[in-house]
């Protein structure tokens, strides 16, 4: 694909129609010009890839897949090496199902335990958050898949998460809030990366100029594309003005008339518009293929057995008084409903279709 030729083939409104999702989860096509559709996918620590009617919530059910240890749990292992092999792992049967950009890992910093999304989060450090990211990141995309390390940024809760204004001071935001993505984009070079709903002070993120030009590109040479959070674009013109490519999920055409508009009308730049389908288009080209012609075959035990390494790699035992390990013949009292049905993942757009569960109960029987 000769990028610098198709964009003079395309007419505004085709690249004004190209900044913008087709559907829940896949951008738009140009057959006129042999450009394809790519797929996008939940997946911070397992594919979420929609096998029903499309939602951004994980309501609907989804492909059975691998769900491995959530970051919560990977960042106790302070293993990049082990994160980096998970990755490849997510990038491999992303690529199988036919995936081009997996949507994560999650790298926002803990604040708040009351944070909804903590489990999909690392940690509260900003350093250990980057580090594992950067390896997770690494891993997805020498599958030939884009990760899109998410949401940019100081986006720490999820009540009234598309009104928030997080105000910080720029020692805060720079050490603190952009220290992990810092790490994420120059060490793990992302192809894509998705702008989070809340307001940095005062602006979107998602059209922060600050956020995603003079710091993401300016300052750590982000070279992908940047993405909405699904539904977190408040003025696509402002957006593309300012950074953001790819607004999503599908905001009907009425999105892009509005590029469409603002360029003739003078209040956008062409070339601003040309600047963010050009970004966009390097990762349709750059995964594409690698994904088309990627095995389609998985070996579920394999990936089973992985995720159970990753587990027993990360477990953190804080203090023993001499009870563990069990001694034969031991009795144990087991109590709770997590026996039987366990809590080894959160909800929401991250929720994944298990092809596997084990539960504590059926584990210890014949181990006495």
């Amino acid at each position: 694909m000769n990028i610098k030729e198709l964009l003079t083939k395309l007419t505004l409104e085709e690249k004004a129609a190209l900044l913008q999702g087709k559907t829940m989860w896949t951008t738009w096509d140009i057959p006129r010009v042999g450009l394809p559709s790519i797929f996008l996918s939940d997946g911070p620590h397992g594919l979420r890839k929609q096998a029903g009617p499309a939602d951004n919530l994980g309501l609907n059910e989804s492909i059975p897949a691998t769900c491995f240890p959530t970051a919560a749990t990977m960042a106790n292992s302070w293993d990049t090496e082990l994160g980096e092999k998970l990755g490849q792992y997510l990038g491999a049967e992303a690529a199988a199902n036919d995936v081009n950009i997996l949507l994560g890992p999650g790298l926002n910093i803990k604040r708040s335990p009351l944070c909804g999304r903590n489990f999909e989060y690392f940690s509260e450090d900003p350093y250990l958050t980057g580090k594992m990211a950067a390896a997770y990141i690494r891993g997805i995309q020498s599958k030939g898949v884009a990760a899109c390390p998410k949401h940019f940024a100081a986006n720490s809760q999820e009540l009234r998460r598309m009104s928030t204004d997080s105000v910080l001071d720029e020692r805060t935001l720079r050490e603190i809030y952009l220290t992990n993505f810092e790490i994420a984009v120059t060490e793990g070079a992302p192809k894509s990366i998705m702008s989070s709903y809340n307001r940095v002070n005062g602006t979107y993120a998602n059209e922060n100029r600050d956020l995603l030009l003079d710091t993401l590109r300016g300052r750590w040479g982000f070279d992908g594309f940047v993405m909405s959070d699904w539904g977190a674009s408040n003025d696509h013109v402002e957006g593309v003005r300012n950074g953001s490519a790819l607004e999503m999920p599908a905001p009907g055409l009425d999105s892009a008339m509005s590029l469409v508009e603002a360029v003739k009308s003078g209040k956008l730049s062409e070339a601003d518009v040309d600047k963010r389908v050009e970004e966009l288009l390097k990762v349709i080209e750059a995964t594409y293929e690698p994904v088309k012609n990627a095995s389609k075959t998985i070996d579920r035990e394999d990936y089973q057995a992985m995720a159970r390494h990753c587990a027993a790699e990360s477990i953190v035992l804080l203090e023993n008084d001499g009870i563990l390990p069990l001694k034969q013949g031991s009795r144990v009292a087991i109590v709770g409903e997590f026996v039987e049905i366990p809590r080894y993942q959160g909800a929401g757009s991250s929720l994944v279709n298990p092809t596997k569960v084990e539960n504590l109960l059926e584990n210890l029987k014949g181990k006495g």
